[in-house]
C-alpha cells in the first residue's frame, strides 16, 4: 500500500504571520480550512494548533488520521538570516579556497564597481585539507590517506563546531573516499551533523557542489530538530499517520530523506502554491497557467506549460545557489506589506517589507510607513473587517501614512497616490512575469493567469490588463492554496550523476548510469513504501553545445538522434537559434514520482444570481464607484456575475475590476473574463 493512499490526510503550510491547515478526506472530497496564527519562536506549536483546529471543525479524531503533510521555510530562513550551525568544511588538499574564489560573475543589478562578495558560510579557517585525489573519470589517483581524516577530525574537534560538510574532488565520479571519510569522522565526532556531496548533489562544479553540501550542513541540525520535535508532538497527539515534508522540487518525502539532505526543503512553500495552482487549472480542464502568489512580503511566480512544472537547477536561496532540482520560479521583492516611499521625488515601492509585525499600518499594530496593503484600504478595496470578521482594518491610519509618506511629498491627492503604489508593485510584477514568459519563448496572452496567496485576488485583474492576458482563475480557496498544493503533490525524488567526461552523447555507457540510478530510485521507492502501481520514472538528459558553460534539461531517448532532436527543439524555443556544433551529454536525471491518489472530484451545488449584502465606495482611475461586495461562499456552481465587485471569503479578497465578468465553475474555481474592446 502506498502511503499516499490514506483517505484523511492533513496538510500545514506554516508563514510568517498565519499558518494555513486544509484537511481532506480523499474518499468523500469533503475538506475543511482553518487559519491559526504562526508562533515564530517555535513553529511546531501552530503546527499542533492547526491540527487540532481543523480537526475540531470536522469532527475527527487525531488517530484517524493517515497522512500528515508540512511545508516548512526552517531552512530557508537559517540560509536567509545567516543563523545555521556552526559548520567545518572537509575537502582535498589543494581545494581549501574553492568557495571564497567561487564564480567570477555579479549579481545581475549590483554595480561592477562596488559589489562586494558577501562572506562564505564558511571561512577558510574552518576548512580542512585531506590527503586523497580521484580524477574527473572516477579512478583513484591518490588513496585516501585515513591518518590525514584522523588528523583532520582533531583539528574540527578544537573548533567547536555543530556540523561537518565533507566535499573532495570528483566525489559525483566515484564517492568511495567521501563516504569513508564520513565513516571515520563520525566514529571520532559522535554527535556532529555530517553530510556528504554524494548525498546532497552529486553532481560536477566544485563550487556549486561544496556550498550546496555546506549549507545542507549548516542546517542540518535545526531542521532535525525541528522534525524531531513535531514528530514527537504528533506522537502525544496520538497521530500514527507518517509525517511528509514538501522540496523545492514540488514534491513531498519523508521525514528521513529531510534528515539526510534538509537543503531539499529550501523553497518548498512556494512549490506548495504551485502545484496547488496546477490542481486547480487541471479541474478547470486548463493547462497553460502563469502562476502569481502574491504574500505580505513577497510575490513568487511561475509558469506551467502543458500541465507541466518545470524545474531548474539555478535556483538561488538569498546569495547563494542552490542547484538543487526546484521549481522553475522567480521571486521578487513585491506583496501586501512592500513599503511605499518617496526618496527624490521618485516613488519607489519594495523590496523592504513592514512584515508581520507591526506590518500594514491598516492592521492596528503600529506600522507607521506605507504600503501595498495600505493603498488598497485607502482605494475600498478591502472590507472593513477580514478573516471572517475576526479582524478590523483601520482605514484612517491606513489614509495618514498614505499621505504623510506619498500623497504629500508629491504633492498628490490620498486616492492617486494609492494608486500610483498599486501600479508600480504590479508594474515590479510584470516584469518578473515577463521574465518566465517572453523571455523564455512563451506569449503571455496565451496562458491563463492565476494569482493566489492573501493578496493575489486583488490584483489579479490589473496585472492581466497590463500583460493583455484575457482569463484569470481564482482558486476556491486562494490565501491557503500552499496548503492545498500539499494534498495534491506526489512523493518526488531526484537521482543524479555527471558523465566521466562531457563528449558525444554514448547510449550505451549512459544507459548503464541510468540502470544505476533507476536502482537508487527503486530503493527509495521502498522505503517511502510507494506501491508498484503508484510509480513512475522519467530520465531527463542534461545537454550543451560544446564550448558552453550550462546545459538544458530534455527528455532521454533510445537513441543519439532523437536526444539531440529533443535538444535542438529546447534550445530554438529558449534562445532561437540552433548551432552546428557537437552536442555534449553532461549529466544524467533519473526523476522518481510517487503518484498521490486524487480526490474525489469535489462538485458546487448550482447557484442563482450574485447577492450582495454590503456596498462600498471604491476609488477607480474612471472616479469613485459604489461597488456590491458579496460573500463566496455563498455563490454556487454556473453563477454568472459581472464588475465591478468585491468578493470576500475567510483567507482572501477578489476584486473583480470593470468590463470583467464572472463565471462559477463546478469545482468551485471562479473563472474572470475580460470583454473585448
Amino acid at each position: 500500500m502506498s502511503s499516499l493512499e490514506s483517505a484523511l490526510s492533513i496538510a500545514v503550510d506554516i508563514g510568517g504571520t498565519f499558518t494555513d491547515i486544509t484537511l481532506l478526506d480523499r474518499a468523500s472530497g469533503a475538506i475543511w480550512r482553518a487559519k491559526t496564527p504562526s508562533v515564530p519562536t517555535d513553529p511546531s506549536e501552530a503546527f499542533l494548533n492547526g491540527i487540532r483546529l481543523a480537526l475540531t471543525e470536522a469532527g475527527r479524531e487525531a488517530n484517524t488520521l493517515g497522512q500528515v503533510l508540512h511545508g516548512t521555510t526552517v531552512a530557508t530562513n537559517m540560509i536567509l538570516e545567516g543563523k545555521g550551525a556552526r559548520t567545518a568544511l572537509v575537502t582535498t588538499r589543494g581545494f581549501r579556497h574553492v568557495l571564497e574564489i567561487g564564480r567570477q560573475d555579479i549579481p545581475r543589478k549590483a554595480n561592477l564597481y562596488t559589489w562586494v562578495k558577501p562572506s562564505r558560510p564558511v571561512p577558510a579557517a574552518r576548512i580542512v585539507e585531506i590527503d586523497e585525489r580521484i580524477a574527473a573519470g572516477g579512478a583513484v589517483i591518490d588513496p585516501l590517506d585515513e591518518a590525514s581524516v584522523r588528523q583532520a577530525a582533531e583539528m574540527i574537534r578544537a573548533m567547536e563546531v555543530e556540523a561537518v560538510a565533507i566535499c573532495l574532488l570528483h566525489a559525483f565520479a566515484n564517492p568511495a573516499h567521501e563516504r569513508r571519510a564520513a565513516d571515520l569522522l563520525r566514529q571520532e565526532l559522535p554527535g556532529l551533523a555530517i553530510t556528504t556531496s554524494t548525498d546532497v548533489l552529486p553532481v560536477v562544479r566544485e563550487f556549486e557542489r561544496s556550498l550546496t553540501t555546506v549549507l545542507n550542513a549548516t542546517v542540518m541540525p535545526g531542521v532535525t530538530t525541528y522534525v524531531r520535535r513535531l514528530e514527537q508532538r504528533l506522537e502525544d497527539e496520538r497521530v500514527t499517520a507518517p509525517l511528509m515534508l514538501m522540496q523545492s522540487n514540488g514534491g513531498v518525502a519523508g521525514a528521513d530523506t529531510i534528515r539526510t539532505a534538509p537543503a531539499l526543503t529550501a523553497l518548498s512553500g512556494p512549490a506548495a502554491g504551485v502545484v496547488g495552482a496546477r490542481a486547480v487549472a487541471a479541474a478547470c480542464g486548463i493547462s497553460d497557467i502563469i502562476t502569481v502568489d502574491i504574500g505580505g512580503t513577497s510575490a513568487d511566480i511561475c509558469l506551467i506549460k502543458d500541465g507541466k512544472i518545470g524545474l531548474t537547477q539555478h535556483g538561488k536561496v538569498g546569495e547563494w545557489p542552490l542547484p538543487l532540482p526546484m521549481v522553475d520560479m522567480v521571486t521578487i521583492g513585491a506583496g501586501g506589506g512592500s513599503i511605499a516611499a518617496v526618496t527624490d521625488h521618485t516613488l519607489t515601492v519594495g523590496p523592504q517589507s513592514a512584515g508581520a509585525r507591526p506590518g500594514p499600518a491598516a492592521y492596528g499594530h503600529g506600522g507607521k510607513e506605507a504600503t501595498v496593503t495600505d493603498a488598497h484600504v485607502v482605494l475600498g478595496h478591502l472590507p472593513a473587517r477580514l478573516l471572517g470578521g475576526r479582524m478590523a482594518l483601520d482605514v484612517d491610519a491606513a489614509s495618514a501614512v498614505i499621505r504623510s509618506r506619498v500623497a504629500d511629498p508629491l504633492d498628490l491627492s490620498v486616492a492617486d497616490a494609492a494608486r500610483g503604489v498599486l501600479a508600480i508593485v504590479d508594474s515590479h510584477m510584470v516584469g518578473a512575469v515577463r521574465v518566465v514568459s517572453v523571455e523564455r519563448g512563451h506569449d503571455p496572452r496565451d496562458f491563463t493567469l492565476v494569482p493566489f496567496g492573501g493578496a493575489g485576488p486583488l490584483h489579479g485583474c490589473s496585472l492581466a490588463e497590463l500583460l493583455g492576458i484575457s482569463r484569470v482563475l481564482i482558486a476556491p480557496a486562494p490565501g491557503v492554496l500552499c496548503a492545498d498544493g500539499l494534498l495534491a503533490a506526489d512523493l518526488k525524488a531526484e537521482f543524479s550523476r555527471t558523465m566521466p567526461k562531457a563528449g558525444p552523447i554514448d547510449v550505451k555507457a549512459a544507459e548503464a548510469i541510468i540502470a544505476d540510478l533507476v536502482e537508487q530510485a527503486s530503493a527509495w521507492f521502498e522505503t517511502e513504501r510507494v506501491s508498484q502501481a503508484d510509480r513512475r520514472i522519467q530520465t531527463v538528459a542534461l545537454l550543451r553545445y560544446h564550448g558552453q558553460g550550462g546545459e538544458l534539461a530534455v527528455p532521454w531517448a533510445e537513441s543519439r538522434e532523437l536526444v539531440e532532436q529533443n535538444f535542438a527543439r529546447e534550445h530554438q524555443a529558449l534562445y532561437g537559434f540552433v548551432l552546428e556544433a557537437e552536442i555534449e551529454l553532461v549529466t544524467l536525471r533519473v526523476e522518481a514520482s510517487g503518484l498521490t491518489k486524487p480526490p474525489a472530484a469535489a462538485v458546487l451545488a448550482a447557484g442563482g444570481a450574485l447577492e450582495p449584502y454590503d456596498h462600498v465606495q471604491v476609488h477607480f482611475e474612471t472616479g469613485p464607484a459604489t461597488v456590491p461586495v458579496a460573500d463566496r461562499a455563498k455563490l454556487g456552481a454556473g453563477t454568472e456575475f459581472s464588475g465591478p465587485v468585491i468578493l470576500t471569503q475567510l483567507d482572501t479578497t477578489t476584486l473583480v475590476a470593470p468590463r470583467w465578468t464572472g463565471t462559477v465553475h463546478p469545482s468551485g474555481a471562479i473563472l474572470l473574463t475580460r470583454a473585448e474592446g
